[in-house]
């Protein structure tokens, strides 16, 4: 069977090879952007991966698997982990000199027991005999008084931890026509403490009054040793959480 022939003449020419060309220029042009806006948005590993990946597609080196960039974020990871152990152990530090000046600038008290300074993961806590403070069923502060806890305002007005004071009670049920219950006298008692403290200086934002009544006993409240001990004010400087590193 006889082929059959074409002229050149009546062969057809296109004339739209250029918009392959053009076509691909595009692709690649297209490809450059994302990786430029890959490279501002996302971190290392993650431009790795889309690198690669893209690479992978226009026919260059194989794509990484994506478990490689878990390996490159591993740096970044300790890296954090270490920055939030150093704040809490600058944390330990401050609260561990802060408690050393309180137990010495109260030692007298200390030594007598009427004072305990304590330490927890909560913070520090200076937990005060309300006999130092207070009259028996009364929330008014005496002058001793005054001085004592302007003596613990002047450690704290430059520290800036948060503060919380606590008024506890005994269980005997109190018989003064100025109170109705104990958790209005370990409130009020509370919120004495915390009107000296800003007197001294303190700033208010950093100060929460609270009254718990005879409901957290630390001593059994069957003899007068045992309600003596529960009858008491606490402050606490609570211990600040490290920020999150970004």
């Amino acid at each position: 069977m006889a082929r059959k022939r074409y002229d050149d003449k009546d062969e057809c020419e296109s004339h739209d090879r250029w918009l392959i060309s053009y076509a691909d220029f595009i692709t690649l042009l297209f490809a450059f952007f994302v990786v430029m806006y890959a490279i501002s948005v996302v971190n290392v590993g993650k431009y790795r991966v889309l690198s690669d990946a893209l690479g992978d597609a226009f026919g260059g080196r194989p794509a990484v698997p994506q478990a490689s960039s878990n390996i490159e974020q591993l740096p970044l990871t300790n890296l954090i982990t270490r920055k939030r152990m150093e704040a809490a152990r600058r944390e330990r530090e401050r609260l561990n000199t802060l408690a050393r000046d309180l137990n010495a600038s109260l030692a007298p008290l200390v030594k007598n027991g009427q004072v305990r300074v304590t330490q927890s993961v909560r913070g520090v806590t200076v937990e005060i005999n309300a006999k130092v403070l207070f009259e028996e069923g009364q929330a008014v502060l005496g002058s001793e008084a005054r001085a004592t806890l302007g003596t613990v305002a002047g450690l704290l007005k430059n520290d800036a931890h948060a503060i919380q004071v606590e008024g506890h009670t005994d269980n005997v049920p109190i018989a003064n026509p100025a109170f109705a219950s104990n958790w209005e006298l370990s409130a009020v008692r509370a919120s004495s403490v915390v009107r000296l403290f800003i007197e001294g200086g303190v700033a208010e934002a950093r100060l929460t009054a609270v009254g718990h009544g005879a409901n957290l006993p630390v001593a059994p409240n069957t003899d007068d040793a045992g309600r003596a001990r529960n009858r008491r004010v606490a402050v606490t400087i609570l211990a600040s959480l490290p920020e999150t590193v970004k």
